[in-house]
């Protein structure tokens, strides 16, 4: 007997809709994994070890500003050599990070998925509201693991790689340490920079409120500050405000994001 289309789900029938839009997520993620386990000379001489190298481009950018500014920024050296301690270290390595690239890559679509399953419980107005959520949630998403791998981490990884106590001990920093280093703070930055879209929805909540992030700015700006120290280990205050700057601006976004919530409740209650 076939099922009436406009009946209403039960909480079974939206578990299977789940299932399936979360199978569908993780196909997507593995065939992209698969792609990136062939290509391994890509996905780590050209990627994750590069911010080694002192060719990346972070620290081309970075000697270009020194020269034109008179700054002290050139990072002309990463001393330390990353070795593998575990017999099979390197063929578990190669599956994790595959398995990150797919999800890094297959997140947006990861997000569309999601919002297949969540919309038809919304109104037409709710949809209205929430256009290009998929979009803009992929789009930040991007910018932050971008800004953790280009910025963060090569900051990261020249100040705790070449830092010494004693010029006789050299640093052989284990495979392991250095892909963590640069895949948290990749993945963590990707998470941060989500914040706008966190703020969406708990200002949607009327938890948030554009004027009570604007009562605690100055609050927001001091833990920005300890972040940025946090997760830029060098003492160069101006590699903290590299990172610091960004949160800043995110933050900024945030209250606009809530005020235009704001404003859109205030007007469906008036209408």
């Amino acid at each position: 007997m076939l099922k009436d289309p406009n009946a209403e789900m039960t909480f079974l029938d939206h578990l299977e809709a789940l299932r399936w839009h979360l199978v569908r997520s993780a196909a997507f993620i593995l065939v992209i994994a698969i792609v990136a386990f062939m290509n391994k000379e890509i996905v780590f001489d050209g990627i994750i070890m590069a911010p080694k190298n002192t060719d990346f481009l972070t620290y081309r950018v970075l000697c270009d500003l020194s020269e034109r500014y008179h700054l002290d920024m050139c990072l002309d050296k990463v001393d330390f050599n990353v070795v593998n301690l575990n017999i099979s270290g390197q063929f578990t390595t190669h599956m994790w990070i595959a398995f990150m690239a797919g999800f890094v890559l297959g997140f947006p679509y990861l997000i569309w998925e999601i919002w297949r399953f969540v919309k038809p419980a919304l109104s037409q107005k709710e949809i209205s509201y929430s256009k290009g959520i998929v979009f803009f949630t992929s789009l930040l998403f991007m910018m932050g693991v971008s800004f953790g791998y280009f910025i963060i981490t090569p900051l990261s990884i020249n100040f705790l790689g070449n830092y010494k106590v004693s010029e006789e001990i050299s640093n052989s920093i284990s495979m392991d340490s250095y892909i963590n280093t640069v895949t948290v703070l990749s993945m963590s930055t990707g998470i941060v920079f989500e914040l706008p879209m966190v703020v969406y929805f708990l200002s949607k909540l009327g938890v948030l409120s554009p004027e009570f992030m604007r009562k605690y700015r100055k609050h927001a700006m001091v833990v920005n500050l300890i972040v940025a120290a946090l997760i830029t280990p060098s003492p160069d205050i101006t590699s903290q405000l590299l990172v610091a700057i960004p949160l800043f601006l995110l933050y900024e976004v945030s209250i606009y994001v809530s005020k235009a919530v704001s404003i859109n409740r205030e007007k469906s209650l008036v209408s």
